[in-house]
């Protein structure tokens, strides 16, 4: 019996094999396709919105996508190509190489991941990923309450998570629901309510 080797892809070959049409991550080696729901969509792009106006009115020094590609690496060493909902990238990173791939190795200010089925990989893996990397800062909407409910409590209750890099490197979270204010570092002058973003 002949094994099988499967080959791992770094985060540069990543970048070029990619194919253009869909969204992907580099998971494992592997190029995986994501297929997010029209909810999911519109949850993300909601929030993109809000941030592309604070950014705006408020003249702040930001680029917000939902099209970049961020190199990550797991406890283990292992390259990873995340593709957060929502980014919120430096102006002046973004602009160093407007001729370069839509993607980046350093951490960027702010990543939202809205939640699927797949949860555990926005509460755990992304989440140890992006402090791993030093992303200060990271949401997590959960707008099905789709996480166990050691992460969401009970009853299950539709919540955004707010992980803010504190001096140490570490997380440090906030729960908001119904018409709480989420409080961002980002965006201090946001005026969202956790059920204006989820129900869109």
């Amino acid at each position: 019996m002949i094994a099988t080797v499967t080959k791992k892809n770094t985060f540069d070959q990543f970048l070029v094999e990619c194919p253009e049409d869909g969204l992907y991550e580099l998971v494992n080696g592997e190029i995986i396709e994501i297929f997010p729901t029209r909810n999911h969509i519109d949850v993300a792009d909601g929030i993109l919105d809000s941030f592309h106006a604070q950014i705006k009115n408020l003249s702040l020094n930001y680029v917000v996508t939902s099209k970049t590609a961020i190199r990550t690496v797991t406890q283990a060493g292992v390259e990873q190509g995340r593709r957060p909902d929502v980014s919120v990238i430096d102006r002046d990173l973004w602009y160093s190489d407007r001729s370069a791939y839509a993607a980046v190795h350093e951490p960027i200010q702010l990543a939202v991941e809205v939640t699927s089925m797949n949860w555990n990989v926005d509460y755990i893996h992304k989440l140890d990923e992006y402090q791993r990397l030093g992303i200060a800062e990271y949401w997590v909407v959960d707008y099905l309450a789709i996480a166990s409910s050691k992460f969401i409590g009970k009853p299950k209750v539709a919540t955004i998570f707010v992980h803010l890099l504190d001096a140490d490197g570490n997380y440090q979270t906030t729960a908001f629901k119904g018409s709480d204010r989420i409080v961002s570092r980002t965006f201090p002058e946001l005026t969202l309510t956790a059920e204006q973003v989820m129900n869109v």
